[in-house]
């Protein structure tokens, strides 16, 4: 499993290119999305809900470092879909400008599967639109990008006009 922890790596006044995957899964007609709590020993973000993925290596292809993160932090693999949605923020740990682009993506291996690499995640969960809340704290509220990307995400697999900014 992948212990690195490249958003606590020093990056002082550069830009990183993360990529992060809206995994969905249908469950008995609900869909879900897999989130992941980074662990509590993380500098940045500690204990938060957020989309699996993560930095894009030098000369890597978005969709192949992406399935890349997922094999590394899960065990699994994925198939990922369409970019539809991205925006930038500071890491102050790093001291980088990050950009993330968030894919769609799903599981091809069975979910029984995922394994948990303690140093990154400390548990995962799967949300319905109506459960984002519940992953939500003082660090990443109802605003925060990737909640909005998240929305977004169920507005556009449900054929709903998705908001925008």
């Amino acid at each position: 499993m992948h212990t690195s922890h490249d958003s606590e790596k020093p990056a002082h006044g550069q830009q990183v290119i993360t990529v992060t995957a809206f995994l969905h899964h249908n469950f008995d007609g609900i869909n879900k999305v897999f989130l992941a709590r980074r662990a509590a020993t993380k500098k940045f973000l500690p204990d938060v809900f957020e989309l699996p993925g993560g930095h894009i290596d030098f000369g890597e292809d978005l969709v192949a470092g992406l399935q890349r993160e997922i094999k590394e932090e899960f065990g699994v693999a994925c198939t990922v879909g369409d970019p539809f949605y991205a925006f930038t923020y500071l890491n102050q740990i790093k001291g980088s400008h990050s950009v993330e682009v968030v894919y769609f993506a799903q599981f091809t291996d069975p979910l029984d599967r995922i394994q948990l690499d303690p140093a990154d995640h400390s548990e995962y969960q799967w949300f319905a639109v109506d459960e984002l809340d519940q992953a939500q704290n003082e660090v990443k509220g109802p605003n925060d990008p990737e909640q909005l990307a998240m929305e977004k995400g169920f507005a556009l697999l449900t054929g709903e006009a998705p908001k925008f900014n």
